[in-house]
C-alpha cells in the first residue's frame, strides 16, 4: 500500500494515540484532531486520501463530517468508528455516504484491512452525463452481523445504482433481493454473532450491476430457507395486484410497505384496517403504508396479504358503485 494521507478525528486521546501510531507503522502521513469543529473547518479536507472519524454520544461528530463533506460535494471517503451500541449513528451515517465502519475497541488486523480497502477505492459521486457512460464503481462494506445497520447501508447502494441508470427504484425489485441476502447472511450464515462480519461488495456500471454478499458462519443447508425466486415471484405478483387497484409506484422502506397513489374513503380505509389493523392510510399523500417484518419468511407473506386486500376492497367498492 503506498503511503497515504490521512486524518483522525477522535475525541478521546488514547485511542487517537492509538489509530494514528498503527496507521503511521503502516507508513501512512496521519495527521490528529479531537475538535470536530476544527476538521470540518479545515481548507485541505480534500487533500486527505482518507477521513476516519468516531461517533461520540454527545454530537452528531462523524455524521457532522460526512454531511459536511458531502455538501461541500468533496470526494474523500470516510470510515466511521465507533462502539456497536450506537447503531442509529452508525445507519446515519452510512445514509450519508460514509464507506465503511469501524469497531471500538479497535484491532490492529481490522484496522488494517478496512483502511486498505478503503483506500483502495476513492468513492467519486460522478453525475456529469458525458462522463456518466464511463464509470465504474466499486462498493465494499464490512459490517457486524447486525441487521438494525442493514437499511441505511441498502438505500445507499440502490441509491448508486439508481445514479447509474441501471434501475428506476420504485419498479425495481433490488432492495428486496439485497434486504433478503443480508438477512439470511446474518440470521443463518453468522447466527446472529455480532463479532461475525458480513461483507457487502457491488461493483457497479451503467449497464450492470453485480452484487456479493458474504458472511463468516459456518455454512447452512439453502433448502431451511425461503427460496428467494419464490418470494419474487410473490413480490411481482402482489405488485401486479397493487397496480389493478390503482397503485402507480410501491416501495418498501424498513419495516414499511408504502402504496402510492391510492385514494381512498373513510369506508374504504375501515374495511382495510379491519382487515390490517396496522395500516395507516395519509389521505394528504394519497399513500397507503403498512408494516411488514424484517424478517424475509413474514415479510413477503406480509406484503401479498396486504395486495390481497387492497385488491378485494377496491373491486368490492367497484361492484358497489355499479350496482348503485
Amino acid at each position: 500500500m503506498d503511503r497515504r494521507r490521512i486524518l483522525i478525528v477522535e475525541g478521546n486521546a488514547e485511542l487517537r494515540t492509538v489509530l494514528s501510531d498503527a496507521l503511521r507503522e503502516q507508513g501512512h502521513d496521519v495527521v490528529t484532531t479531537g475538535d470536530r469543529c476544527e476538521a470540518v473547518e479545515r481548507d485541505d479536507l480534500e487533500d486527505f486520501d482518507l477521513i476516519i472519524s468516531d461517533l461520540a454520544e454527545y454530537a452528531d461528530s462523524g455524521v457532522q463530517i460526512v454531511s459536511e463533506l458531502k455538501r461541500k460535494r468533496l470526494f474523500v471517503p470516510i470510515v466511521v468508528s465507533s462502539e456497536e451500541a450506537q447503531q442509529a449513528g452508525i445507519v446515519k451515517a452510512f445514509k450519508l455516504g460514509a464507506a465503511n465502519y469501524l469497531r471500538k475497541p479497535y484491532d490492529h488486523d481490522e484496522l488494517r484491512s478496512i483502511v486498505e480497502k478503503t483506500l483502495g477505492y476513492k468513492l467519486r459521486f460522478v453525475e456529469d452525463l458525458k462522463v456518466l457512460p464511463y464509470v465504474r464503481e466499486h462498493i465494499e462494506f464490512e459490517l457486524p452481523s447486525d441487521i438494525s445497520l442493514m437499511n441505511g447501508v441498502l438505500h445507499y447502494i440502490t441509491e448508486r445504482v439508481a445514479a447509474l441508470g441501471v434501475i428506476k427504484p420504485d419498479a425495481s425489485n433490488l432492495f428486496i433481493a439485497l434486504d433478503e441476502a443480508f438477512v439470511n447472511a446474518v440470521k443463518h450464515g453468522n447466527r446472529h454473532d455480532t463479532q461475525k462480519l458480513v461483507r457487502i461488495i457491488a461493483d457497479l456500471s451503467t449497464k450492470e450491476a453485480r452484487f456479493t454478499i458474504e458472511d463468516e458462519g459456518e455454512g447452512f443447508n439453502v433448502g431451511d430457507i425461503p427460496d428467494p425466486l419464490h418470494n419474487l415471484i410473490a413480490l411481482q405478483q402482489a405488485r401486479i395486484k397493487l397496480g389493478q387497484a390503482g397503485a402507480r409506484a410501491v416501495t418498501v422502506r424498513g419495516d414499511r410497505l408504502a402504496v402510492t397513489p391510492i385514494e381512498l374513503d373513510s369506508v374504504r380505509a375501515k374495511r382495510i384496517r379491519a382487515e390490517i389493523p396496522e395500516a395507516l392510510y395519509e389521505s394528504g399523500k394519497s399513500q397507503l403504508s403498512v408494516r411488514v417484518p424484517k424478517d424475509p419468511a413474514q415479510r413477503f407473506p406480509a406484503i401479498v396479504r396486504a395486495a390481497d386486500v387492497l385488491l378485494s376492497v377496491t373491486r368490492e367498492a367497484e361492484a358497489e358503485a355499479a350496482a348503485a
